[in-house]
């Protein structure tokens, strides 16, 4: 489990695809000796599993799912990524409860300034789109950030300095492809209704009505 506050960012030292998968060794700031074998580490939102330390980093195998999901298979040698270790329950939770188990992909469109903040929006598949709701919670490429904006396509988020100069939204540009994770709490709620009502249908205001939501 995560939060989506960002500890570091990475740079990938080398990429290795298998028939199984694809082998990431990624540098990092974190201690090596704060890493160990079986960990668990975000990589742009993307929860792995340390296989291995190197002398400035870690190794991790990305599965095929991984790979079908999210833009790790895309990812070259040089580029910087976002970094954070599994959540501590002795920890602040500063942002959301994210799983690293990423839904799929989101496209930037836009890319502007509004004042000290950045305005960023995204396009999104309506498969994932039905969860984002304004002022709610995502993870984009592991960012905690939240909904400034829905539309009929996707969503925008307003992004403070901070966040920028922190996390590699700073080399973000339109046209890239990010990775997202919706707030669980939607999914489960839908998953149960559903299950309530005994019916494979989707969620419309007639279900809604039937069960005294108003």
């Amino acid at each position: 489990m995560f939060t989506g506050l960002i500890e570091d960012t990475g740079v990938i030292t080398k990429t290795l695809k298998n028939k199984s998968g694809l082998k990431l060794s990624v540098q990092c700031n974190i201690p090596v000796e704060e890493i160990h074998q079986g960990d668990s580490i975000a990589v742009d939102g993307v929860c792995l599993t340390v296989t291995d330390n190197t002398t400035s980093g870690f190794l991790c195998d990305v599965s095929p799912e991984s790979l079908g999901r999210t833009t790790l298979g895309a990812k070259k040698t040089g580029e910087k990524v976002n970094l954070e270790r599994a959540l501590q329950f002795s920890d602040r939770l500063g942002g959301h409860l994210v799983t690293g188990h990423v839904d799929g992909i989101a496209t930037i469109t836009t890319i502007g300034r509004k004042g000290d903040f950045l305005e960023i929006s995204f396009t999104t598949p309506e498969n994932i789109l039905k969860y984002i709701i304004d002022k709610g919670s995502v993870a984009v490429d592991g960012i905690s950030l939240t909904v400034s904006k829905c539309t009929s396509s996707g969503f925008k988020v307003m992004v403070i300095p901070h966040t920028f100069s922190s996390t590699t939204l700073e080399y973000r540009k339109v046209g890239d492809r990010v990775n997202l994770e919706n707030d669980m709490i939607g999914k489960y709620v839908e998953k149960l209704l559903l299950m309530r009502d005994n019916t494979k249908g989707s969620i419309t205001k007639e279900f809604l009505e039937r069960l005294n939501f108003k």
